[in-house]
C-alpha cells in the first residue's frame, strides 16, 4: 500500500522552480492566460462573504463548475431552495468562516461527525454530487478550513479517506513550516493574499504538478527525484 507524502516531500514539491511559474499560469500572473479555477474562490466576492456565508448560492455552483465539474440541475435546486439547501445551511452556521486547516480549533470541526464532516457527507449523498463535488462546495464556503481536492490530487498525495485530517496534521507539523512556506510561494507568484487561500495555493501546486503525468487508477502519484 503506498504511504501518504511525508511534510519533507511535500516540501520538495513546493521548492521546484515551476511551482511559482504553475501558479502564475494558473492564476494569469504576468500576461498568462488564466486557467478557469482561477476565479473559483473569487467568484461574486467569494463563498464565505457575510451575506451569503451559510447558503448555497448559484454563484457557488458556477464556481464548482469552473473547476471541471457539475451538479446536476435538479440537485442544484434541491440545494438552492429545497430541503438538501436547508440541511447544509444549518451545518455551515456552526462553522465559523474564519478558522483555517491547521489551527488547532480546526479540529472539532473536521473530524469525524464534525460540522463540516456532516456537510461533507449530506453532500456527498446527494443525487450525482459525490465526494469530489462535495468537497469542492465546501470549500468554496469555507475556503480556509476545507481544501479542494480530487482524483489527480488525491493521487499525487498518494491519500484518499481523512484527507482534512491528513493535511491538517501536515500544516500543524514543525511549528507550521508547511504554511509558512505556502506564504512565501503565494508571495512570489505575485498573488493578492485577501483572494486567494494557502488551501488554494497547495492544491493548485500539487494539481499542476501532477495532472499531466497522472495515468488514472494505476497510477502511482508523483514521482519526486
Amino acid at each position: 500500500m503506498r504511504r501518504p507524502l511525508t511534510l519533507a516531500q511535500i516540501l520538495t514539491v513546493l521548492d521546484e522552480p515551476q511551482s511559482v511559474n504553475d501558479l502564475r499560469r494558473y492564476f494569469g500572473v504576468d500576461g498568462h492566460s488564466p486557467f478557469t479555477g482561477g476565479q473559483f474562490e473569487r467568484l461574486g466576492g467569494g463563498g464565505d462573504r457575510a451575506e451569503t456565508r451559510d447558503v448555497i448560492t448559484a454563484e457557488d455552483l458556477v464556481a464548482v463548475e469552473l473547476l471541471s465539474v457539475r451538479v446536476r440541475p435538479h440537485t442544484s435546486l434541491d440545494l438552492l431552495q429545497g430541503a438538501l439547501g436547508k440541511a447544509v445551511t444549518a451545518e455551515l452556521r456552526g462553522i465559523p468562516t474564519h478558522v483555517s486547516l491547521g489551527h488547532p480549533d480546526a479540529s472539532q470541526y473536521i473530524e469525524e461527525r464534525g460540522r463540516a464532516d456532516r456537510a461533507w457527507r449530506l453532500l456527498r449523498k446527494a443525487d450525482g454530487i459525490g465526494w469530489v463535488v462535495a468537497g469542492k462546495l465546501l470549500a468554496r464556503k469555507r475556503p480556509l478550513l476545507v481544501p479542494v481536492y480530487d482524483e489527480i490530487v488525491a493521487c499525487a498525495f498518494r491519500t484518499r479517506r481523512n484527507f482534512w485530517r491528513w493535511l491538517h496534521g501536515r500544516l500543524l507539523e514543525q511549528e507550521a513550516t508547511l504554511a509558512s512556506r505556502l506564504f512565501d510561494l503565494r508571495r512570489r507568484a505575485g498573488l493578492p493574499a485577501d483572494a486567494i487561500t494557502l488551501l488554494r495555493v497547495l492544491d493548485v501546486v500539487i494539481w499542476m504538478r501532477h495532472r499531466d503525468e497522472h495515468t488514472g487508477y494505476r497510477c502511482r502519484g508523483i514521482q519526486l527525484p
